[in-house]
């Protein structure tokens, strides 16, 4: 998924778009392409909307990387979901999605693995955060007594890497093509309707560069430590 514009980086992503923002020696999009293929990937297709022209003259066919890249252009924005619907038919019987701007080192072919073995619809790659407020939370009883004070609590979340393992034929059913869909949107309905939706938690680094914070995060991990993302690059 490579359409979006990106305004929380503006702004840059006014002339770049997010997934050629640059990450040491190459755009963010270029290691997770190299990332797919050294996990067995050959055949991607990129959905382009913001700065498309840009995205595609930089890329081309994929050749330059041993990959097969096809294009699903958005006319107008789909959602992080609706332009599978263009391309559904050319897609494996099991397939991976992901968002385009992404700095992990998630090991793609385990969780593709592990959904194909569980023939689940959909897999969701589950990364744990805990989060802290900033003020201290207070428990009142029925008559406003205070009976329990906690300073600062900690909350453990399980959040989304925004990487998908999904299986063509049960997500079908839900893909109208032309339609926007967002993936919450996606998942609910297939739950709703008894699809089989997994969870795969991983350890394992996660940044999404969207915010210019994790942005600069993500320039010192690369410049630190390729290796640990990618191997044949270092």
């Amino acid at each position: 998924m490579a359409g979006g514009k990106g305004t929380r980086l503006l702004p840059y992503t006014a002339v770049l778009p997010k997934p050629l923002m640059p990450l040491g020696d190459a755009p963010v999009l270029e290691l997770i392409l190299r990332q797919l293929r050294a996990h067995g990937v050959r055949r991607v297709c990129l959905a382009v909307n913001h700065l498309r022209h840009l995205i595609q003259a930089f890329f081309g066919d994929g050749g330059f990387m041993g990959l097969e890249i096809e294009y699903a252009v958005e006319d107008t924005p789909l959602g992080t979901c609706g332009p599978v619907s263009q391309v559904l038919d050319r897609m494996a019987d099991d397939f991976l999605l992901l968002n385009g701007d992404l700095v992990t080192d998630l090991d793609f072919g385990a969780l593709l693995a592990r959904h194909c073995e569980r023939s689940a619809g959909v897999t969701i790659a589950v990364l744990p955060r805990t989060s802290q407020l900033e003020f201290g939370v207070l428990e009142l009883g029925a008559d406003g007594q205070v009976t329990s004070i906690r300073e600062k609590p900690t909350t453990r979340h399980l959040m989304s890497m925004g990487v998908y393992a999904l299986q063509r034929e049960a997500v079908r059913p839900f893909l109208v093509p032309g339609k926007p869909l967002d993936m919450p949107d996606l998942l609910t309905a297939m739950i709703a309707a008894g699809g089989k939706v997994d969870g795969l938690v991983a350890d394992c680094e996660w940044l999404d560069i969207g915010r210019p914070a994790d942005y600069a995060k993500a320039q010192q991990i690369v410049a630190d430590d390729l290796h640990r993302l990618l191997p044949d690059r270092a």
